[in-house]
């Protein structure tokens, strides 16, 4: 972390303590008054005396908001993917009309839709670009964007693997890169780069890039405003700018996709393992850059091909825990708390996953028996979920309550429990959510 001399010398626990303070203390956020400052801190520090297993005043909450400030201003996914003054208005609109919430995030998820449409990005549809434009969602595109032939290459040069071969299949743009030079640091002087970054191939390319680019810079200023004037107001953001995942995941999300590797398990296992090897520091590192641009030292860490649906106790013990439990312990090394998001049915992995270092980081349930995982996962770091979102969108205020009371009557004691629904909403009843955080305020004191 910078301006921390002896930051490699620090325990995981003394760096975690660090950027607690950092988050707490707000460095550069200008809050509209006193009131507006104390209020952030509160907030701030529910979360963190959940994060250290501590009671505080109160259950936090955090809402499952989603893409729902969208709708709730009368528009859809579509129009604020397009059009980011909307998504402005919508989101701050939200924030105000709402008022009193444990914390909220700006609409960062939101992807730039203009963007996307120059880069040629395929690895997702949109309303309005692959799917219907009053669909109120994205859609992952999985393919093979790794042969099963490929590993050697992905392994032994990971970034000429990324430059070379990935790019050019994930988004139309860049195409040239296919035919691009090996770049090799070792041989040659770099000078001999130029002539294969003039071609007329090339200088569309980055014409397209630069178009692409400047799109973006117009999405990012206005999350970047939405962001500061949500945290002048009180509210800081649950989860920080860092993303990241499990090996596995990663390997499957976006190479091989879920038939390639089921088959790699059986027909190339080592190769497999060599390459989550291969990528686990650089993804530990990224996950690190990435958290350096946010107070909140939360890492959102969607996980997908672990759960239980998807293979037996022995492969996650085998190929997907064991690279996983290293890039989370890298991670908590660095003082971040990493929070994944277990998609899915994960009771069977409970005993396998509650082996980690206490109060070092947060698990995010969406399918789960809150109870067992209270006695398992949960004696030992903080837990969050698990109002199943049919009750969100579908139920009562009063079913909403009840549901979130006995959640916080089974999880609550002894901390270590942020109230929270199964998964974020796109549509539903502002009154849900409001009993929901209601029920915190009424359920949720120690």
């Amino acid at each position: 972390m910078e301006g921390i001399a002896n930051w490699k010398e620090l325990t995981p626990d003394q760096k975690r303590q660090i950027r607690f303070k950092r988050w707490l203390d707000a460095p550069g956020v200008k809050f509209k008054n006193k009131e507006a400052e104390q209020a952030y801190k509160t907030r701030v520090g529910r979360y963190i005396k959940a994060i250290n297993l501590e009671e505080g005043d109160r259950v936090p909450c955090n809402l499952p908001v989603g893409w729902f400030p969208a709708y709730y201003a009368g528009y859809d996914l579509h129009t604020v993917m397009y059009d980011y003054e909307k998504q402005k208005k919508a989101w701050l609109k939200f924030m105000y009309d709402f008022g009193d919430m444990d914390s909220f995030g700006g609409p960062g998820l939101v992807l730039p839709a203009k963007a996307l449409e120059i880069l040629g990005h395929n690895m997702h549809k949109w309303p309005g670009h692959g799917l219907a434009k009053d669909v109120p969602s994205y859609q992952f595109v999985e393919k093979e964007y790794m042969k099963g032939d490929e590993y050697d290459h992905l392994i032994q040069d990971p970034t000429d693997f990324w430059l070379r071969v990935f790019m050019p299949r994930q988004a139309d743009v860049f195409e040239p890169l296919k035919d691009f030079i090996h770049l090799n640091p070792m041989i040659g002087l770099p000078i001999g780069t130029v002539p294969a970054l003039s071609t007329p191939e090339m200088q569309a390319m980055f014409k397209k890039i630069w178009e692409a680019g400047a799109e973006m810079n117009k999405w990012m200023k206005m999350v970047r405003e939405v962001s500061q004037i949500t945290l002048s107001e009180g509210y800081p953001s649950f989860a920080g700018s860092g993303f990241s995942g499990a090996p596995f995941d990663m390997l499957t999300d976006f190479l091989r996709g879920t038939q390639g590797i089921m088959t790699d398990i059986f027909r190339q296992p080592q190769k497999l393992h060599e390459a989550m090897e291969r990528l686990l520091p650089i993804m530990i590192k990224e996950a690190v850059d990435a958290a350096e641009y946010s107070l909140s030292p939360i890492l959102m860490m969607p996980l997908h091909k672990g759960e239980k649906g998807f293979m037996s106790p022995k492969h996650f013990e085998t190929f997907y825990w064991p690279t996983f439990k290293r890039l989370l312990l890298g991670i908590i090394n660095e003082g971040l708390v990493p929070m994944p998001f277990a998609e899915g049915n994960y009771i069977p992995r409970l005993e396998i996953i509650q082996d980690m270092p206490k109060a070092s980081m947060v698990w995010y349930f969406e399918y789960m028996d809150m109870e067992h995982a209270k006695r398992t996962v949960g004696q030992k770091n903080c837990i969050v979920g698990n109002l199943p979102v049919s009750i969100m969108i579908t139920g009562t205020e009063k079913d909403v309550k009840e549901g979130c009371r006995k959640l916080i009557e089974t999880c609550k004691a002894g901390g270590g429990y942020i109230l929270s629904a199964a998964a974020s909403i796109d549509k539903g009843k502002v009154e849900n959510l409001h009993a929901m955080f209601d029920a915190a305020k009424e359920y949720g004191k120690y």
